[in-house]
């Protein structure tokens, strides 16, 4: 059975710093773009940041470049996004997703494109 299975979300305060993971089984993660995006409560799912199978090609939203950082460990099946100097507004479930093998990291990102696995979510809080 395929499944992604997202973790390490939690409560942070603003400025603080948190390392999502998202662990594939049932399927080898490396053969696809992988991809994070958050939802905020009353708010659209939105692409957060999005990864190559290769990890050659990241794509991050205006909002979190500069803070975020995706990385895969094709090895251990994982997508990994290192979360830095957090604020309020990065507030929100966050999923990871897996494309097909025809979708492409910035097509998933920008375009909500070729989303093909979703994991169940890990709840990111920044709050002081």
């Amino acid at each position: 059975q395929l499944q992604l299975v997202e973790s390490g979300g939690g409560l942070v305060q603003p400025g603080g710093s948190l390392r999502l993971s998202c662990a594939a089984s049932g399927f080898a993660l490396d053969s696809y773009p992988v991809g994070w995006f958050r939802q905020a409560p009353g708010e659209e799912r939105e692409g957060v940041s999005c990864i190559s199978t290769s990890g050659g090609i990241t794509f991050y939203a205006d909002s979190v470049k500069g803070r975020f950082t995706i990385s895969r460990d094709n090895a251990k099946n994982t997508v990994f996004l290192q979360m830095n100097s957090l604020k309020p507004e990065d507030t929100g479930r966050y999923y990871c997703v897996a494309g097909s093998e025809f979708s492409t990291a910035v097509a998933m990102c920008r375009r909500a494109v070729g989303l093909n696995s979703w994991g169940q979510g890990t709840q990111v809080t920044v709050s002081s």
